[in-house]
């Protein structure tokens, strides 16, 4: 890479930690730092959406399965607009009339039991942990594509430089650097594709010569049927579960706000994925013979396009991994902070030492991953088979709970207990032993409707009406007014 190149990638890294420093003084609160205050509009609420999806498994992952399994995996791309229209046509209308600060807070409310939010906090600290795996892994990758370093110092740079501005500033820190990550994942996606296709003699070149690198690249049989259908369905599900997205209905100021940034994020992502898509068949033409799917991305930026435009879209590669693990980083750490500890201690403890001991659980659990792959745990692995794994584990443990929370008043506490842990076990046990052809997303969602169903009958009801509050009609939020409620701290 030139010194050029080199000068926009930290020109790129100087500015997240200039937001990073600027959010720190519009910090005030917990609400500040776990969502915004709940103040987001569309604009910048559909950014932080989309730049949290497009994430290692978007610049890295998919480009990668795309290189080793071939086109057939484009069509999941369909499986995005169908999970964000659920979210804000038929959760959010419910979801957000309460306003809480966490995933397992909402638990606590609608289930009225410590012991739900407690087991819901744990799920999502073991899967979040997964997760940053993946995009620790793409961080060495580009890492050491850009300066030669070793991966696993690349690891080490890219999880101090996450976990310093994400605890710095919280969410306001992520949502401006969301904003600033998009727009280089925007430009520096769009401009490679043109130069990358000048290479292919246009789109018609870049067809026939993928076809000549591999002949299996255009046939749907390089993946099982059942596998692309299941995966889909993990993406879709896992995509309306993932608390990283939930809490950001929470962050945004009212539904219309919400519609509006769906919108924007449907529209975004859907562009970036098609783009990415055609970078993986060019990767494919350009290096037939990679040891590993990962190593596209990265090579086609190095080695492809002129060095300023190649340090862009790594750039835009390490955008797309920081706006994702920076969600993630706030989503485990408000886990392990607010819920597990938070909810112990009470209001014993200041507000001042509850702002500490969030940033402590951002630290903490920024810092595992890391530990977990330099003990060569979790090494080895396809990044977009671990964020498929993720998708799977928050949709089995939570697309049942939150969806049927607010619309079964049936549902009590055991149904919801026996529901996150019977579909978070069944696809860890799926995972490990079940086929190959069937994501385990399938089996484990299943389980957990069976049994939040079954236990739920079986079990005294929730006494009262448990969907009194999450009633649209109950306020103004289905009209474009502010959810009712304010911002929970418990």
């Amino acid at each position: 890479m030139t010194a050029a190149a080199l000068w926009v990638f930290g020109g790129y890294l100087l500015g997240l930690f200039a937001l990073g420093w600027w959010a720190l003084k519009r910090t005030r609160d917990e609400s500040d730092y776990w969502i915004a205050g709940g103040r987001l509009g569309w604009l910048t609420g559909g950014a932080t959406l989309a730049a949290t999806h497009a994430s290692a498994g978007t610049f890295i992952g998919a480009v990668g399965l795309v290189y080793t399994a071939g086109w057939s995996l484009g069509w999941i791309v369909l499986a995005l607009p169908a999970a964000y229209w659920f979210m804000a046509g038929v959760l959010a209308p419910r979801f957000t009339r309460v306003r809480e600060l966490t995933l397992p807070a909402f638990l606590e409310t609608r289930y009225g039991s410590r012991s739900v939010r407690t087991v819901g906090a744990v799920i999502i600290l073991v899967a979040t942990v997964v997760y940053i795996q993946a995009q620790v892994v793409a961080g060495g990758l580009v890492a050491n594509t850009l300066f030669g370093i070793p991966t696993l110092w690349g690891m080490v740079g890219f999880t101090t430089l996450m976990v310093v501005y994400t605890m710095v500033g919280g969410m306001v820190a992520v949502v401006y650097t969301d904003l600033l990550q998009l727009a280089v994942m925007t430009v520096g996606a769009v401009a490679a594709v043109p130069l990358a296709l000048r290479h292919l003699d246009g789109v018609e070149g870049l067809l026939a010569w993928a076809q000549v690198a591999d002949p299996a690249t255009f046939q749907w049989g390089a993946l099982p049927g059942a596998l692309l259908f299941t995966m889909a369905l993990a993406f879709t599900l896992g995509g309306i579960s993932t608390p990283e997205k939930l809490v950001r209905l929470y962050a945004m100021r009212d539904m219309r706000t919400i519609r509006r940034g769906v919108l924007l994020a449907v529209v975004l992502t859907t562009g970036l994925n098609l783009t990415v898509f055609l970078l993986a068949l060019s990767a494919r033409v350009f290096f037939p013979a990679l040891p590993t799917g990962d190593l596209a991305m990265p090579l086609v930026a190095t080695t492809v396009l002129p060095g300023v435009l190649g340090a862009l879209v790594l750039a835009a590669v390490t955008a797309a991994m920081m706006s994702t693990v920076d969600s993630l980083l706030l989503v485990a750490g408000s886990a392990l902070a607010h819920d597990l500890y938070g909810s112990l201690a009470g209001e014993r403890v200041s507000p001042r030492v509850r702002m500490w001991v969030d940033r402590l659980g951002i630290v903490v659990v920024g810092s595992v991953p890391l530990l977990l792959l330099a003990s060569g745990v979790g090494e080895g692995e396809l990044v977009q088979f671990i964020v498929l794994l993720f998708s799977a584990l928050m949709g089995a443990a939570f697309f049942a709970p939150v969806v049927l929370g607010v619309y079964w008043a049936r549902a009590n506490r055991q149904g919801a207990l026996a529901s996150m842990l019977g579909g978070a076990g069944t696809t860890f046990l799926w995972e490990t032993f079940g086929s190959q052809e069937i994501d385990p997303v399938l089996p484990g969602v299943l389980v957990s409707f069976g049994l939040l169903w079954i236990v739920s009958l079986m079990t005294p009801p929730a006494p009262g009406d448990p969907l009194a509050p999450y009633r649209p009609d109950r306020g103004g939020a289905a009209k474009g007014e502010p959810p009712a409620g304010g911002a929970r701290t418990g």
